[in-house]
């Protein structure tokens, strides 16, 4: 019986998410594989429907943005999910070997892979940064512990993703993986990153990189202010609007984060002492990061 599924959100990108199904449904790992369309308006959900009816499909009459990974989970049945983007594909036997891992690894919550990024599979930017991570983790660990995923390269244990909640309908897109991730850092679940768990991402043309950089800042500020001590929220805001251009997109980022201050507020609760220890060795790598920038 399958171990792992797969999650796949989209929205209007009914040609890449073809190309994408095409892969994933080819692969020798055999995961049963849930789509949610987030209201695409270009007949992405037809085409699902028509071209892959093995695909477990949910028409979303709006766009739920990260949430609508919560809506598949709630249907799946393996033990593990492994998170898809409509512009990523797991490499043959990744999801296999996700699934092994997490099986022996009990305490493990998620396993983060290595992205190479089409057409020369380059590794992606973030990937040193994942691989000398300097977050310390218990010796049985099987690879660097993170305090943080990338959704769309990342197999999540069911039960760990339920006991959190899942993605904040709060945060709703770009980003949204930092609160789910020290959340399961607060409740005792460790993260990994995984060399020989492979995917490729083609990043999509078809996104708004002023948009994205709106919400990945809001986010970014609002888990700093639900879940960091105020020093540490003070600090790392800082050095998120140093590097972030001085336009209408971060002013409306800002504007954003200030019309929801008492909701976060209200919602607020500091991570523990352990979790926030590898936070504060996260910052000088994060500092020195160029793809965490929010430029776009």
């Amino acid at each position: 019986m399958a171990r792992i599924s797969v999650v796949i959100i989209t929205c209007n990108r009914r040609e890449q998410l073809r190309e994408t199904l095409a892969h994933m449904t080819s692969l020798p790992d055999a995961a049963p594989i849930f789509v949610a369309d987030n209201g695409s308006a270009d007949g992405t959900a037809d085409m699902v429907a028509r071209e892959f009816p093995g695909v477990r499909l949910f028409r979303l009459a709006e766009n739920l943005g990260a949430v609508a990974r919560n809506v598949a989970v709630e249907e799946v049945t393996t033990p593990y999910v492994a998170f898809c983007d409509d512009d990523t594909t797991w490499q043959p036997g990744a999801l296999t070997r996700a699934a092994e891992i997490l099986d022996a690894y009990p305490g493990l919550g998620s396993v983060t892979g290595r992205c190479l990024v089409e057409p020369g599979l380059a590794e992606d930017p973030i990937t040193p940064e994942l691989r000398e991570s300097p977050v310390p983790g218990p010796d049985w660990l099987p690879g660097p512990a993170l305090l943080g995923i990338m959704a769309g390269l990342t197999a999540v244990r069911v039960s760990a993703f339920r006991e959190v909640g899942g993605f904040s309908t709060r945060m709703w897109l770009g980003g949204e993986e930092e609160l789910f991730a020290l959340d399961l850092a607060a409740r005792g679940w460790w993260m990994c990153w995984a060399e020989d768990v492979v995917i490729h991402h083609a990043p999509s043309k078809l996104r708004d990189p002023r948009h994205r950089r709106r919400l990945g800042i809001r986010n970014t500020l609002w888990t700093l202010l639900l879940r960091r001590p105020w020093p540490a929220v003070f600090r790392r805001g800082r050095d998120v609007l140093r590097t972030a251009p001085r336009d209408a997109a971060t002013a409306a980022a800002l504007l954003d984060v200030l019309r929801g201050l008492p909701g976060v507020l209200r919602d607020r609760r500091v991570v523990p002492p352990h979790v926030e220890h590898g936070l504060r060795l996260l910052e000088a790598p994060q500092r020195a990061s160029k793809a965490r920038r929010y430029v776009g």
